[in-house]
C-alpha cells in the first residue's frame, strides 16, 4: 500500500539531520532497504527502491523523515 494516491514517482526522501538522532528505527522497518545509518544519522542509500509506503516516517520518533512525489 502506498502512502500517496496516484502513481507519481518519488522525488526525494528528505531526512532532517538536525532532528535525526540515528536511532535506526527507519532502517529496521523499511522493507525495501532504502535507508541506512552512517555517521550516526539516517541516509538514503537506494532511493529507486522506495515504494512510498511511509513505514520510515511512521517509525521515526522525531518526525525527521518526509517523502515527496515529483508533482509536489
Amino acid at each position: 500500500m502506498s502512502l500517496f494516491k496516484g502513481s507519481g514517482k518519488i522525488k526525494m526522501v528528505k531526512i532532517n539531520k538536525e532532528k535525526c538522532d540515528g536511532c535506526g528505527n527507519c532502517v529496521e522497518v523499511c522493507p525495501f532497504g532504502v535507508l541506512e545509518i552512517k555517521n550516526k544519522k539516517a541516509i538514503v542509500k537506494n532511493l529507486e527502491n522506495c515504494k512510498k509506503c511511509g513505514a520510515c516516517m511512521s517509525a521515526c520518533p522525531n518526525n525527521a523523515i518526509k517523502i515527496k512525489k515529483e508533482e509536489e
